[in-house]
């Protein structure tokens, strides 16, 4: 049975709201040094609305990647209660939060491009034939 539009809908809405006020208090309201400068950049709801994966991008290292996702494992309590008195519903999903490396990785896919790209025009000019003009050949002298 396909699901309807108006829940997909609803769910959309819902994840979008996540986003939005997760992102304010990662801008500033939670005051754990853990945390790095980072924005969420993806929300995911499950389709009965009893878990949402949100994906973080972190600004650093690795180190602070680690960092910052404990940091926001141990405020997960605090960041559900924030949404349930700013959404105003009774019922707020189970928050999992993960790292977003997807930038990174477009970034390094992007660099490996460049160099294919670099090789291959290199191999390609030095396969290329070159072209003698007669002209530009010396002529035998005769003895």
């Amino acid at each position: 049975m396909p699901e309807q539009r108006a829940r997909t809908y609803h769910r959309n809405r819902v994840a979008q709201t996540f986003s939005e006020e997760i992102g304010a208090m990662l801008e500033g309201e939670l005051s754990d040094p853990r945390i790095a400068p980072s924005y969420v950049t993806e929300v995911v709801l499950a389709p009965g609305g009893k878990s949402a994966r949100i994906f973080v991008a972190v600004h650093g290292s690795e180190d602070e990647e680690a960092s910052t996702l404990e940091g926001l494992t141990t405020a997960k309590a605090y960041i559900r209660s924030q949404l349930r008195d700013r959404m105003g519903v009774r019922h707020i999903p189970e928050l999992t939060f993960a790292i977003d490396r997807s930038e990174k990785m477009t970034g390094r896919m992007d660099e490996l491009l460049a160099r294919t790209r670099k090789r291959e025009d290199k191999r390609a000019a030095a396969a290329q034939p070159v072209s003698v003009q007669t002209s530009d050949l010396p002529t035998p002298s005769k003895p």
